[in-house]
C-alpha cells in the first residue's frame, strides 16, 4: 500500500515541468520515443548526480531495486542502462541547458536580497573557468594536450547566493577572455575577474555598456598616474590612482581615464594591482569586491567534489554535456529547495542526507532537519576505568 510520498518526489515538486516541456517540444526531445520519455532521461540523471552512481550499470540495477515506488517517483519508462545510453547520446543537450537556465531564474530571484562579503546595492559577478580533464582515447573531440583532452566550464557566479548565472561549455583550447563577447551585459553591475581577462578593448566595451569591472591588472602595466587619492595604509592599501593608460596599443584601445587600486593581501603575502572603471567606491571596497572573486573558485571546487562532473556515463560531446547541465540543474535545486524550507543547513549537508534518504517515505522537512541530540553531555560516562 502507498503511503506518503518519497524524498525524491518531494523534490521533484520544484521542478519546472511545464517549461521543461516546453524545451523538450522546441527541440524534438520525445520524437519517435515510445517508453523512455526525456523527463525519465532527466529523472535517472538526478538520481545518479543525488546518490553518487559510478555508472549507467549503477544507475540500472540500484533504481531497478526500488521499482515499486519508481512510478509514485514521477518515472514512467522502463529503466535500461542501453536506454539510458542511447539517449543522452541523442537527445539535444540544449533541453537540459535550457533547464538549467530556468532554475537559475528562480533561484537568482530567491537569493536576491542575500548579502555577501561587500556591502553594495549592485550585483557582483565573478567570472572565471576551470578545467575538467578527460582521457584522450575516449574522448578524442576534445583534445588538448598531447596526451590528454579536456574542456572547459566557463562560468559567471551571481555572489549574492552564488548561483551561476551564465555557464558556456567548451573545449580547453577556449581562451577566458573570448567568453566576454557571449556575455550579455548587465548595466550597473560588477564584473570581477583575474587577469586572464584583461583585453583593454573588451574592457572598454563593459565600459561603454555601462557596467563595472575590477580585474587584476599585469605588473608591467603601461600607464601614467593622474591623480592620487589619500589611503589608509594600516589597511593595506598601498595607493588609490586615478590614471591613463600609455601602452603601444592599450592606450588607444582603452582611451577613457580608469583607476589602479594597490593592496597587500596578508593571507598570501602577495601584492594586487586591481584595475577599475568604478571611481566611486571606496578603494579598500574595491579591493574587497576582488577578493569575493574567490567565491567562484570555491564554487568549482565544491561541484568537483559533490557532484558527478569528472567521470562520464558516456563518451560523446553531447552526453559530457547533458551530464554537466543535469548536474548544475540538481545544484540548484537543492539550493532553491534550501530557501524554501528556510534551512540553515549546508548545501554540502542537504545533498549527504538526500542520498540516503531519497527513496523513504517521510516529509523532506522532516528528512532535512537534524533532531535534538538526546545525550546529556553532563551524564558521568559508565566506561570502567582501566588505569588509575
Amino acid at each position: 500500500m502507498n503511503t506518503g510520498r518519497t524524498v525524491f518526489s518531494q523534490l521533484m515538486d520544484l521542478f519546472p515541468l511545464t517549461e521543461f516541456q516546453r524545451l523538450v517540444a522546441e527541440y524534438q526531445g520525445n520524437y519517435k520515443v515510445q517508453s523512455f520519455s526525456c523527463l525519465d532521461q532527466f529523472l535517472c540523471m538526478a538520481f545518479a548526480q543525488l546518490t553518487y552512481r559510478e555508472s549507467l550499470r549503477d544507475i540500472e540495477v540500484c533504481l531497478r531495486s526500488m521499482q515499486s515506488r519508481l512510478y509514485h517517483t514521477g518515472f514512467r519508462g522502463h529503466v535500461s542502462r542501453n536506454t539510458l545510453a542511447h539517449a543522452n547520446e541523442q537527445r539535444d543537450w540544449r533541453i537540459y541547458a535550457g533547464l538549467a537556465h530556468v532554475l537559475i531564474a528562480q533561484a537568482r530571484r530567491l537569493y536576491a536580497h542575500d548579502g555577501f562579503a561587500v556591502e553594495i546595492e549592485e550585483t557582483a559577478y565573478a567570472l572565471d573557468s576551470t578545467t575538467i580533464d578527460l582521457c584522450l582515447s575516449l574522448f578524442p573531440w576534445a583534445p588538448f594536450q598531447q596526451s590528454k583532452s579536456a574542456i572547459k566550464a566557463h562560468t559567471l557566479l551571481d555572489l549574492r547566493g552564488n548561483i551561476p548565472s551564465f555557464i558556456s561549455i567548451t573545449t580547453a583550447h577556449t581562451s577566458d577572455v573570448s567568453i566576454l563577447d557571449r556575455l550579455l551585459i548587465e548595466p550597473g553591475a560588477f564584473y570581477i575577474m583575474d587577469r586572464g581577462y584583461i583585453d583593454f578593448g573588451r574592457l572598454y566595451r563593459l565600459t561603454q555598456a555601462g557596467a563595472f569591472f575590477v580585474i587584476r591588472a599585469h605588473d608591467n602595466m603601461c600607464y601614467r598616474r593622474r591623480y592620487s587619492h589619500p589611503i589608509d595604509s594600516s589597511t593595506g592599501l598601498r595607493c588609490d590612482q586615478t590614471i591613463v593608460l600609455t601602452g603601444r596599443y592599450s592606450d588607444r584601445k582603452y582611451p577613457a581615464p580608469a583607476r589602479l587600486v594597490r593592496f597587500v593581501d596578508t593571507e598570501r603575502a602577495l601584492q594586487l594591482n586591481i584595475f577599475t572603471n568604478h571611481f566611486a567606491l571606496p578603494a579598500l571596497t574595491i579591493a574587497q569586491l576582488y577578493k569575493a572573486r574567490w567565491n567562484v573558485e570555491l564554487f568549482f571546487k565544491w561541484i568537483k567534489q559533490h557532484l558527478r562532473i569528472k567521470k562520464f556515463y558516456g563518451y560523446s560531446a553531447n552526453a559530457v554535456k547533458i551530464q554537466i547541465w543535469v548536474a548544475v540543474s540538481i545544484y540548484l535545486l537543492v539550493a532553491i529547495l534550501k530557501k524554501h524550507l528556510n534551512l540553515s543547513t549546508s548545501l554540502y549537508t542537504i545533498l549527504q542526507i538526500l542520498s540516503l534518504t531519497l527513496f523513504e517515505k517521510m516529509p523532506i522537512l522532516q528528512a532535512l532537519q537534524a533532531p535534538p541530540s538526546r545525550m546529556n553531555p553532563a551524564m558521568p560516562s559508565n566506561q570502567l576505568i582501566l588505569f588509575d
